[in-house]
């Protein structure tokens, strides 16, 4: 495992979140009596961006693609990611597990782990975690019972991933400027041309009873736009739901072709 590098990616004013973390993966003594060793990666603060932060979002374009007005924490949460690619490229590791500190971490992930890295030809980025389905299409068995898949739709959230520095070189270099939800965006294998992958089922899980630091606060104006001024939101989002089916039907074609 000296091959891996994780990164917790935790806001200095959330140190409950890192103690929780910090449990959990102590619990995964498979890599050693005091679990899964990793480095807190500080999340960029929404309260506090620097003016090039500011001028890292396309406002326009976010509100074009995604039919509401961008959140500082989104753009934050967006940040830290990008964080994340170029903290694997100055390290000496060949791969990265990236964790949100909102993460749960169940016992299938050491194994994971190590049937992913065994396979490391097979994919450049692999999600951990899911908020939709993706239609998961199994192609491999990396673990027992766990299958590294390739998805035909949508398949939110950022709260456990696998890169390898293939993925960290193209994400660093395209990601940025933000047009949408960085959940929304590092999952485009035809963008980025990388193998973009799910393993199914997933070892880790988002908590939905841990509060959010993205959300907008209590009294804000609702974000979304009236169905009138979605149009060009929903014209996006057929183009790229198109796009990832398209790509998706490929993949699964070369993955049965051995390619």
């Amino acid at each position: 495992m000296e091959q891996l590098l994780t990164l917790v990616i935790n806001l200095d004013r959330a140190p409950e979140r890192l103690a929780r973390i910090t449990g959990q993966l102590g619990k995964l003594t498979e890599f050693g009596q005091e679990g899964l060793p990793f480095e807190r990666l500080p999340a960029v603060d929404a309260r506090a961006f620097t003016p090039e932060q500011q001028a890292a979002l396309d406002a326009p374009a976010y509100r074009r693609k995604h039919g509401m007005e961008p959140l500082g924490g989104e753009l934050g949460c967006y940040l830290s990611h990008v964080e994340a690619m170029r903290r694997l490229l100055a390290s000496g590791a060949d791969f990265a597990l990236v964790l949100e500190d909102d993460v749960l971490v169940t016992e299938r992930l050491p194994a994971a782990l190590r049937g992913l890295m065994r396979h490391a030809s097979r994919w450049d980025m692999v999600k951990l975690s899911a908020v939709h389905s993706g239609t998961p299409q199994p192609v491999l068995e990396v673990a027992p019972g766990q299958h590294l898949a390739v998805m035909l739709s949508r398949c939110t959230g950022s709260s456990a991933y696998l890169i390898n520095r293939r993925a960290a070189q193209a994400y660093a270099r395209d990601l940025l400027p933000m047009s949408l939800p960085y959940d929304h965006v590092f999952d485009q294998g035809w963008r980025f041309g990388l193998k973009v992958r799910l393993l199914t089922p997933t070892p880790c899980m988002h908590d939905e009873d841990t509060a959010s630091t993205i959300g907008a606060p209590a009294g804000t104006p609702l974000r979304k736009f009236h169905w009138t001024r979605r149009f060009p939101t929903y014209a996006y989002r057929i183009g790229n739901e198109w796009r990832r089916l398209l790509y998706g039907l490929r993949e699964r074609r070369r993955e049965r072709a051995g390619s």
